[in-house]
């Protein structure tokens, strides 16, 4: 990946990870131009989105501060990784999860 195609692509990058409505933004910008860099984010901020929400479903029956502070410093570390990552230009994979959310939306940005 070229150091164009990143810098084209970094802006969309970083506003796919702001609310499930700005990945669909980044998304939707993205089919015109196909840039691998934000569709590579775009994928990671999808999972991490719904990620979040499944999660937080399941924690929120526990009503359990311990459990719920837990997740919510999981899912911000989370989320600042893969935002650092769109900063600097890297394609960082989220920890864990990352390589199985590329496959998992491997039809976005294709």
């Amino acid at each position: 990946m070229t150091d164009q195609t990143i810098q084209e692509g970094k802006t969309l990058a970083i506003v796919s990870y702001f609310t499930l409505i700005g990945t669909l933004i980044a998304f939707f910008m993205n089919n015109e131009k196909r840039n691998q860099f934000t569709a590579f984010h775009t994928r990671q901020a999808l999972g991490l989105w719904l990620l979040e929400m499944i999660l937080g479903f399941v924690v929120s029956g526990f009503d359990n501060w311990m459990i719920t502070y837990s997740f919510w410093i999981f899912i911000a570390v989370l989320f600042l990784y893969a935002i650092f990552g769109a900063i600097t230009g890297k394609l960082y994979s989220v920890p864990l999860l990352g390589d199985f959310f590329q496959k998992l939306f491997k039809n976005i940005g294709q």
